[in-house]
C-alpha cells in the first residue's frame, strides 16, 4: 500500500518544475499553493493549526466531537455500508475523531484518504494501521482533480466524500464550481459530500488567523521558496521578500502574497530560467474564501447537490455542510 503512495508521489513531483515555471513566467507571478505541502511544509502547517489565532481547526474539531453520532447517522442513511473518501486528508487529526467513533459503533465502512503530500499520507496510513488495525484504508497520492478520476465508479457502494478544513476556500469561484461539479459527476444520486466552510465574521479575527504574531504562517509561505531552491537549484533569498496577507470584507476573501523588497533576479538552474522581480513586485501565493450560509446553499444548488444539513461549532465560526447528489 505504501509502495503505491510512493509511486504516486513521484508522478506528482514530475509536474512540479513545469508548474513553477508557468507561475514565475506569468504576467502576474504566482506560485501554486498546493506545493506548500512538502515534509517541512507539513510540519509548519501542524504548527499553524495549533496557533491560538488559527480558530478553524479547533472549530471543526468541536463539530466532529459534538456531532459524531449525528454524522454517522447521516453518512449511513439509506445504506449500512459506505466508502468514506477524504480529499486533502493531511494528518487526519480531526477525521480520526469520526473514524474511531464509527469503529466503536461497528459501522461498516472503508476509508480512502487523498492528499497531494506523499509524506503526510504515508504518516497517516502508518498511524491508522497502528491505531485502528481493523480499518480498511486505501490511500491515493494526487491532486484533487486527478484523484476524482481514480474513484472506482464500477462499484455501487454508497459514498461519502469529505472536503474539510475550509480547503474549498482556496479555489476561486469558477474553480469551486468546476471542482464540485466534477465530484458530483463521479458520484451516484444519494451519495453525499461534506465540505468545511469558514464563515464570515469579525475581519480582525480572520486576518489574525493568517498573520500571526509569531510569524508561523509567514514561514509556511517562505518554505516554498526554500523547496524551490532545493528541488530546482534556485537561489531565492527569503530575506528579500515580505509576507503580505490582505482581507477584503466585502468579498469575503483573504489573499496572501510574497512581495519583493528589492529589484532582483532569481535563477532556477533546473529550469535554465532567470526570473526578474522589480522592487515591491508581488508573487501571489494563496487565497481563502469566507462564506455566508446563502452562498453555501447556492453553491450546492449550482453544482448538482442539495443541502442536507449544516453542522456548526458553538461560536458559529465554521460549518461542515452536508450535501447530497441530486442526480
Amino acid at each position: 500500500m505504501l509502495t503505491e503512495v510512493i509511486e504516486s508521489t513521484r508522478a506528482v513531483n514530475r509536474t512540479f518544475a513545469e508548474d513553477i515555471r508557468k507561475g514565475l513566467t506569468a504576467d502576474k507571478k504566482y506560485l501554486p499553493s498546493k506545493y506548500l505541502y512538502n515534509k517541512r511544509g507539513d510540519e509548519i502547517f501542524q504548527e499553524i493549526m495549533a496557533m491560538p489565532e488559527y480558530y478553524l481547526t479547533r472549530a471543526e474539531h468541536e463539530i466532529f466531537t459534538t456531532h459524531q453520532s449525528a454524522l454517522l447517522e447521516k453518512f449511513s442513511e439509506g445504506s449500512e455500508k459506505f466508502q468514506l473518501i477524504e480529499f486533502g486528508a493531511g494528518d487526519g487529526m480531526k477525521t480520526k475523531v469520526l473514524l474511531q467513533h464509527f469503529i466503536d459503533q461497528q459501522a461498516d465502512f472503508s476509508y480512502i484518504p487523498i492528499d497531494i503530500s506523499g509524506n503526510i499520507l504515508e504518516k497517516l496510513t502508518s498511524d491508522l494501521q497502528q491505531q485502528m488495525p481493523s480499518l480498511a484504508v486505501q490511500p491515493i497520492c494526487d491532486d484533487y482533480f486527478k484523484a476524482i478520476g481514480k474513484l472506482d465508479t464500477s462499484q455501487h457502494e454508497h459514498r461519502v466524500v469529505l472536503f474539510l478544513g475550509a480547503n474549498i476556500g482556496n479555489f476561486n469561484p469558477d474553480e469551486s464550481r468546476t471542482f464540485l461539479g466534477e465530484i458530483a459527476s463521479h458520484l451516484n444520486p444519494g451519495d453525499r459530500l461534506m465540505i468545511g466552510f469558514d464563515l464570515r465574521k469579525d475581519p480582525r479575527k480572520i486576518l489574525n488567523a493568517y498573520f500571526d504574531h509569531a510569524g508561523v504562517t509567514a514561514s509556511f509561505k517562505f518554505n516554498l521558496l526554500q523547496r524551490i531552491n532545493e528541488e530546482l537549484g534556485a537561489d531565492f533569498n527569503p530575506a528579500n521578500f515580505l509576507y503580505s496577507p490582505i482581507y477584503e470584507p466585502m468579498k469575503g476573501t483573504i489573499k496572501s502574497y510574497l512581495v519583493s523588497t528589492v529589484a532582483q533576479t532569481v535563477h532556477l538552474q533546473a529550469l535554465d530560467l532567470a526570473v526578474g522581480l522589480d522592487a515591491w513586485e508581488a508573487i501571489y501565493m494563496e487565497r481563502s474564501q469566507k462564506f455566508t450560509l446563502k452562498e453555501i446553499a447556492s453553491l450546492a444548488e449550482q453544482t448538482g447537490f442539495k443541502l442536507v444539513e449544516n453542522f456548526f461549532d458553538s461560536h458559529q465560526y465554521f460549518t461542515d455542510s452536508l450535501w447530497e447528489v441530486t442526480g
